[in-house]
């Protein structure tokens, strides 16, 4: 499977409470469990207006059907190149 990270543009994301973010979350989840497809959610990063999501998908049609069975926006998907981090520079 690739990897694929998704922007999603949601303003005021940041200000989300944990009960909100709780409920994205499962609507995500259920939606993964009814799609019965290779596609897994690994994380999400909050930011001010925006939500940053590490998808593994064997396709990234796969990735907006899901976002369009959520209602939840996917203003960018890219597959991952590569990973690079500290370990990268020795």
């Amino acid at each position: 499977m690739k990897t694929y990270v998704i922007e999603r543009i949601i303003p005021g994301a940041g200000d989300l409470t944990t009960a909100e973010l709780k409920d994205i979350s499962k609507k995500s989840c259920d939606v993964l469990k009814e799609m019965d497809s290779p596609i897994n959610w690994m994380h999400s990063y909050v930011t001010d207006d925006k939500v940053y999501c590490v998808y593994q998908s064997k396709s990234k049609d796969l990735i907006l059907e899901h976002a369009k069975i959520c209602g939840f926006p996917a203003d960018s998907v890219s597959e991952v190149a590569n990973v690079i981090g500290p370990e990268t520079a020795k």
